[in-house]
């Protein structure tokens, strides 16, 4: 009995390993392609800005089209935004059967909201604006790092991504109660893309945000970002949802999201942030930057600082001119140091002090539009614009210093080594060491870091000698039972307390025994999920890794060895994976060791083909190019309408040309951009953009 005993033991200790091991490869899997996703929008952004370092446009309304396309300080004045969202020109018909809402807001308006959304009902545009004009209002009025006590409530939960998961955010307010005076929330960012209710968890965070000012705390993340919506699904959600008014929708969340504060404070020890830090995080930086000045992050570092003089006259409205001494005093003339007036008799103090005031503010407007910090005029004043009117006589910064700034606070990530280097698998922010959290926490004197922006199996983790804890909030991130959802809860000990649980209805009416038996199912559902995604990608570089095992087949054989697969197959999609491991799931049939590798790749290439019936070469230039392509046509539809006009297309052209080097007339952008319309209807959709690539490539 004893011997039996052992025995049952080890073979279920071995049973369960094995679980493990595949848990942590299908993990490896999706976690790497995600990666490798946002490094293909970060060399997207990296091309487009290269193109618009080197473009000179030959007119105003280049310019402008230019402007409106990349300029990282696009912005709307005050009056403008006010005309662009005017929602109280927009009637409510009768027939909406939707939730109401009335400004102020009140508890009862949250409620209603949330039983509207369970229904799967919609919110009224008008509602939408307005709710989206007063949480701007309330936003502008506060500081970059919110602070936050224990002292006024029993304690503060913290959530991390939600990424459009809805379900989630209901399973959070089931389990911890909703948001009141005794129940504060710090939402950690990433609210949006990916899941299909972004905008209604926009909707309830921003109508509890305005309820409870002072117990709802929310910091920007990196999907917070125009450009980042605009490949991940946000964008297209909204249209989707609100095809009349999306538009104004969207103009008006992207200036939201610049607004929301950029991390929180509790109780002066434990600093919240979405991303991480670097060996060059300056709080007193963050503090009194002017952040909506970053409406994307990722079109931040456009402009290099030696052309400062080129900013100055796009602000001025100028053209550009070379970077040389003349340049500059060129540039210098189109804004005029003010001259003073006349000063008064000093016997008359009221009229010498209106002059010396005036004088001032003359001069203070003058050296504000020389460092491009006087993006909206007009406007009431800030919570930012009046900390750098108080510290005038502070440290100057360049915009570069700023945004490097914002940019690693929302990309970066922990690493179990010493120092601090760039994050090359995300391709934005950094990593960072314990060395880097210890001198941080010293400096400030912190005890503690919460960050989110990375996908846990348990819904969180410490590292760093428990000094950094990552906290992540969407349940089921890449596949159904692929990870548990987490918040943490600090009272004021500050002694953290965790909540995990995994958004799943069926789940949750399963036995003991067949819940063991679910899990296990749901392991080999998330790993075949993994799997095909994999080979995806796999097939999508088809040619790349044909040229690469060629390399490696000397003799012609049409063979390889596993080994050598195994490290082609890394040198040509750099996901960081134990090839050897998932060999098994990935190579049925091997002949003494030995790979067919064009046989392999036939069966990979059958696996897609089977979905799609298209040549399979252009099947994988397809799969390959999709999101950007998708990207592209999103930033070139630069007002929403799922259509690309032929002005548009026109000048994006010449951009392309421009920096190709390939000389086109009009005449002849012309003939390309009606060869592209299809159905001729004066407009190209994205399934005619897909499909001009696609015989651009059959033709090659």
């Amino acid at each position: 009995a004893f011997k039996a005993a052992v025995l049952i033991q080890q073979w279920y200790r071995r049973y369960v390993a094995r679980l493990e091991m595949r848990r942590r490869c299908t993990w490896r899997i999706f976690q790497s392609i995600e990666y490798a996703c946002e490094q293909d929008q970060i060399k997207l952004h990296n091309f487009f800005s290269y193109l618009m370092d080197h473009f000179t446009p030959s007119s105003s309304k280049e310019r402008d089209f230019i402007s409106r396309m990349f300029i990282s300080g696009e912005s709307f004045k005050e009056a403008e935004l006010e005309k662009h969202c005017d929602y109280e020109s927009m009637e409510v018909p009768d027939s909406y059967t939707g939730p109401h809402l009335s400004f102020p807001l009140l508890p009862d308006h949250a409620t209603a909201l949330l039983e509207a959304f369970k229904q799967k009902q919609q919110l009224h545009a008008r509602y939408v604006l307005n709710l989206l004009h007063e949480t701007r209002k309330h936003l502008k009025q506060l500081p970059n790092i919110s602070h936050v006590s224990t002292c006024y409530s029993e304690e503060v939960t913290i959530c991390g991504d939600l990424h459009g998961q809805l379900d989630d955010l209901f399973l959070i307010f089931y389990k911890n109660g909703l948001p009141s005076p005794s129940k504060s929330y710090v939402f950690n960012g990433d609210f949006v893309d990916r899941g299909k209710q972004s905008l209604e968890i926009l909707i309830i965070l921003f109508t509890f945000l305005l309820i409870y000012p002072k117990e709802v705390h929310l910091n920007r993340g990196n999907h917070e970002d125009h450009m980042v919506n605009l490949r991940y699904g946000f964008a297209k959600e909204v249209m989707q949802k609100y095809k009349v008014h999306g538009k104004k929708i969207l103009k008006m969340i992207q200036n939201v999201f610049c607004w929301l504060p950029l991390a929180t404070l509790i109780d002066q020890k434990v600093l919240i942030i979405h991303g991480g830090i670097s060996d060059t995080t300056d709080l007193d930086m963050l503090e009194k930057i002017k952040r909506n000045k970053f409406i994307s992050v990722l079109r931040g570092k456009k402009r290099k600082e030696s052309n400062r003089n080129v900013e100055i006259q796009e602000i001025n409205g100028g053209s550009k001119v070379e970077a040389d001494p003349a340049g500059s005093e060129a540039a210098l003339s189109l804004c005029p140091q003010p001259r003073p007036a006349q000063a008064p008799s000093m016997a008359n103090k009221l009229e010498f002090s209106r002059w010396v005031r005036q004088t001032v503010q003359e001069q203070i407007e003058w050296c504000r539009k020389l460092v491009d910090i006087s993006e909206s005029e007009d406007e009431e004043p800030t919570y930012s614009s009046m900390v750098s009117l108080t510290d005038l006589d502070g440290p100057c910064w360049s915009r570069q210093e700023e945004w490097k700034q914002i940019l690693d606070i929302l990309w970066s990530d922990p690493m179990p080594q010493e120092g601090c280097r760039v994050n090359t698998v995300r391709g934005g922010g950094c990593y960072f060491g314990p060395d880097v959290t210890g001198k941080i926490l010293e400096k400030y004197n912190l005890q503690f870091l919460i960050r989110s922006h990375e996908c846990k199996q348990e819904g969180y983790e410490f590292c760093h000698n428990r000094k950094v804890l990552t906290i992540f909030s969407a349940s089921n991130y890449y596949e159904i039972g692929s990870n548990r959802g987490a918040y943490v809860k600090l009272g004021p000990d500050l002694v953290p307390h965790f909540v995990q649980y995994q958004a799943n209805k069926t789940a949750h009416t399963l036995t003991m025994t067949q819940r063991q038996g679910f899990t296990v199912a749901l392991i080999s559902r998330v790993e075949e999920s993994a799997f095909r995604a994999l080979r995806e990608k796999l097939f999508a570089h088809t040619s790349a890794l044909i040229s690469t095992f060629k390399a490696y087949d000397k003799d012609n054989t049409g063979k390889i060895t596993l080994s050598n697969w195994a490290t082609a197959v890394e040198s040509v999609l750099h996901l960081g994976l134990p090839w050897r491991m998932l060999r098994p799931q990935l190579v049925r049939s091997t002949t003494d060791g030995m790979l067919e590798y064009k046989s392999w790749l036939d069966d990979l290439a059958m696996e897609q083909r089977s979905q799609e019936h298209i040549q399979s070469s252009l099947l994988e230039v397809i799969y390959r190019n999709r999101s950007n392509l998708e990207t592209i046509f999103r930033i070139i539809d630069r007002d929403h309408s799922g259509l690309i006009s032929f002005e548009e297309f026109h000048q994006t052209w010449k951009l392309f040309s421009s920096h190709m080097n390939i000389e086109l007339t009009d005449d002849g952008i012309n003939d390309l951009v009606r060869s592209i319309d299809f159905n001729k209807d004066g407009n190209i959709d994205f399934n005619e953009f897909l499909e001009a690539f696609r015989l651009v490539k059959q033709s090659q």
